[in-house]
């Protein structure tokens, strides 16, 4: 993909769309609306309390133009077992990544599950599959080629089944839920937005439930703002194979 330095785009995701937030992702897409945002992707948690009426609202936002993508099967873990996970969980995850202490079999059966229940209730096939904190945990490449989703991202980027390859994207992040966490991520997502202008590749802004009613609200209004045009995932990986 060329270089531009003055070009910024931006993919816009909702994450942790779930019957108990549902109102926040309300308010959130309102938001983007108002602002002129799409397309738009969210994330949907499949194992939880859905309701006839949630589910016609996910599949009327569907029909409507939003993107829905797979995010986990439960969204949470009791148990992380492995050091590796104890740490992630400790300084970014906390008890969401639920790939982390799977081993593949596992991995693949929670994702083909994920992508079942969408059939099931009768959505349209989503594209893309985002597990929890994108962390995808021990599983192939050559294993997500045989699983039915057309995308899977993860912290680096975007993996097209079939490409062999993964597509490094720039990523944001606003769960400025502590003191800790808001300096660092706020330096982070300047870091990330200069990454994305200097190599004219698309940076990903994520957006989570509470987001708004934190400390970096301004920042995600301040870079949105400064999109000069946004796009789905699907017109990013089409724009690697093009330059490719």
């Amino acid at each position: 993909m060329a270089t531009n330095k003055h070009l910024f785009r931006a993919i816009v995701s909702v994450h942790d769309v779930m019957p108990d937030t549902l109102p926040a992702i309300e308010t959130i897409l309102q938001k983007l609306k108002s602002l002129n945002v799409s397309p738009v992707t969210i994330l949907v948690v499949p194992d939880k309390d859905w309701s006839a009426s949630q589910i016609g609202w996910l599949k009327e936002q569907q029909r409507g133009g939003l993107v829905i993508a797979g995010h986990g099967w439960q969204h949470n873990v009791t148990k992380r077992r492995t050091l590796y996970h104890k740490l992630h969980g400790l300084l970014l995850s906390r008890m969401v990544a639920e790939h982390l202490s799977l081993n593949e079999q596992e991995i693949a059966g929670l994702i083909t599950r994920c992508y079942s229940w969408f059939i099931d209730q009768g959505f349209e096939a989503p594209p893309l599959y985002v597990p929890p904190a994108w962390a995808m945990g021990r599983i192939q490449n050559e294993t997500l080629d045989t699983l039915p989703f057309d995308m899977y991202e993860n912290f680096a980027g975007v993996y097209r089944t079939g490409e062999g390859k993964l597509i490094k994207l720039p990523l944001t992040g606003y769960e400025a839920d502590n003191i800790v966490r808001t300096p660092v991520l706020a330096g982070w997502n300047r870091f990330n937005e200069e990454r994305s202008k200097r190599s004219g590749q698309p940076l990903r802004i994520t957006i989570h439930p509470q987001d708004l009613s934190l400390g970096l609200a301004r920042q995600i209004d301040a870079q949105l703002s400064r999109v000069d045009s946004f796009l789905g995932y699907h017109q990013v990986v089409a724009s690697s194979q093009q330059a490719s």
